[in-house]
């Protein structure tokens, strides 16, 4: 996986971030617009719009509920709800300009980052802790390092979980339980049963990509995303290569144009931060 976020000639990071602040991001792109009729709040959450100075209290971390594990490759196809997830943060470019993206549209989305880009997210944390409580954005645990799960120890396993969530706890106020998914998709039985017994009791995968894990063109992120946008989709991001902070008002127009509704899983599969289950 590469590691690097490859510069912009001619446009600091900071005006390049006050430009898609704007809305200039659809101006590149060629598309502009923001969806209607984003919900908010998730179940067990204060409702968004608390108001300046008084925003919405994080509950209590909850304590783990272990038990087995249920793999989730997707969600109910009935309705009009997707799930945006974003995993990893390797770019500190495509981290700032995913939290402006929620910031800035209100879209419902969950993160999958790694304590090892703590670096890459410690900016940011302020701003999405607001998000966090209202519902709007929910934290998934995604391992510390981003190992292959698999091919560790199972007390590996355990401590990648642990150190996560409690980082996560530290920077988000709020516990990834119970949902994780292993890095490149990969667990097995020994690897559930370790983390359903920390109350990581839902195995999160996916059955819809930018396939943006490496390098890869505008037209072919579109068209990944043209492709599998549709109701019951978990649909797989990254925040590890600048392709997509040009394209976030298309994604939206899609989503748009199709009715779509995007959810966080609490809200997808009627589970709760505040429970941890």
């Amino acid at each position: 996986m590469d590691h690097q976020c490859p510069a912009r000639t001619g446009l600091s990071r900071r005006a390049f971030l006050g430009m898609l602040g704007v809305g200039a991001a659809a101006v590149v792109s060629g598309c502009a617009g923001q969806p209607d009729g984003l919900i908010s709040g998730a179940p067990g959450l204060p409702p968004a719009g608390a108001g300046p100075g008084h925003p919405a209290a994080l509950p209590p971390v909850p304590a783990a509920r272990p038990g087995p594990t249920t793999v989730l490759r997707g969600g109910p196809t009935t309705g009009s709800r997707i799930a945006l997830t974003v995993d990893d943060g390797t770019c500190a470019d495509c981290v700032a300009g995913y939290a402006e993206f929620a910031q800035r549209t209100g879209v419902h989305i969950t993160f999958s980052p790694n304590g090892t880009y703590a670096r890459e997210w410690q900016p940011h944390t302020a701003a999405l802790r607001p998000l966090v409580a209202a519902g709007q954005v929910q934290i998934m645990n995604h391992t510390f390092s981003h190992p292959r799960l698999t091919k560790i120890p199972e007390a590996k396993v355990r401590e990648e979980l642990e150190r996560n969530d409690e980082w996560v706890v530290k920077n988000f106020g709020i516990t990834t339980r119970p949902y994780y998914r292993p890095p490149y998709g990969l667990h097995n039985p020994a690897v559930d049963a370790v983390a359903g017994g920390l109350g990581f009791t839902r195995t999160v995968l996916w059955d819809g990509s930018y396939s943006d894990s490496t390098v890869i063109t505008p037209d072919f992120l579109m068209s990944q995303a043209r492709l599998y946008l549709k109701p019951g989709v978990i649909m797989l991001g990254h925040a590890n290569h600048p392709t997509v902070l040009g394209l976030f008002d298309q994604i939206m127009a899609l989503i748009k144009e199709r009715q779509l509704q995007p959810v966080t899983l609490d809200e997808m599969f009627g589970t709760s931060r505040a429970v941890g289950a």
